[in-house]
């Protein structure tokens, strides 16, 4: 990896559902695939739509390469078309390209971690949200996601806790704000879950979770969120985030500066164990 930081990442309604040549190249191409293989049964984007269950409009999108088709609409094409498996062969393409390139790009950089240390400064961090807060996080943006973009943007999200299932595990570590724990986000219920869930990860053996008091008079995360990556080689990647940008880094002075300051933020915080007895608390008044 080269030791130049990288470009900001720019987050924006129709960025976050293609964000990137790749995936409209990939969409691009199904689309045509499956429009080929509907001429050659000589019927009409209307007619396939009503054959499997979709409405001509959305049929368009896949075929204009607006939107990334699901399993269902792929089978259900192969078996009205009789495509011969050409259809449902574009499967793993699309598996490819459904996420966004920025959060591909995240993910796989986490998945060649060892052990990656994250301090969030106003929601429950990413690797740690169920379905429900992600999904009130996404939908309470401004301006606003379509129901589509959120949905993709939440699958994204929950792929990448595949990381808690790795072996060799690597070491996870979170600061969490005392005051994000207490927001209560997509209502009491789906927080309660979310509170439960932070409990039950925190029992984990390779995961640390520490939560910093709103109280604290010293505080050294106040620029923003970190995330921390060490990787196999032996290089860390940094990743910051603010308003409408996000950037990955990897330049040694840069990345030195933020692995300080969340060694500093860790310090400041609350123990494990005291955190996981404040998390109870907050659970048992929420």
């Amino acid at each position: 990896m080269n030791s130049t930081q990288h470009e900001p990442l720019f987050y924006d309604p129709m960025q976050a559902v293609w964000g990137d040549e790749e995936t409209a190249a990939v969409l691009r191409t199904v689309g045509r695939v499956i429009k080929r293989c509907r001429e050659r049964r000589a019927m009409t984007q209307a007619e396939l739509g009503t054959a499997i269950g979709y409405s001509e409009e959305q049929v368009s999108a896949v075929e204009r390469g607006r939107r990334a088709p699901k399993l269902q609409f792929l089978e259900a094409a192969e078996r009205v078309l009789d495509a011969g498996g050409v259809i449902i062969g574009l499967q793993e393409d699309v598996d490819d390209v459904r996420y966004p390139k920025k959060i591909r790009d995240l993910r796989n950089l986490e998945a060649q971690a060892v052990e990656i240390c994250c301090y969030v400064n106003s929601v429950i961090h990413g690797l740690l949200q169920t379905p429900d807060y992600a999904r009130a996080l996404y939908s309470s943006r401004r301006p606003a996601f379509t129901e589509e973009e959120v949905e993709r943007l939440v699958t994204a999200r929950l792929a990448r806790q595949d990381i808690f299932d790795r072996r060799p595990m690597p070491v996870l570590s979170f600061v969490l704000e005392e005051a994000a724990l207490r927001r209560p986000l997509g209502g009491r219920i789906v927080m309660r879950n979310q509170l439960e869930y932070l409990l039950e990860v925190g029992q984990q053996r390779n995961v640390d979770i520490q939560v910093m008091p709103t109280d604290t008079d010293d505080h050294a995360g106040l620029s923003g969120s970190i995330q921390l990556m060490r990787l196999r080689e032996g290089n860390t990647v940094a990743h910051t985030e603010a308003q409408l940008t996000s950037h990955l880094m990897s330049h040694p002075k840069q990345v030195q500066i933020l692995d300080a300051r969340c060694g500093i933020i860790r310090s400041q915080a609350l123990t494990p164990a005291k955190s996981l007895t404040v998390i109870k608390k907050v659970l048992a008044e929420a």
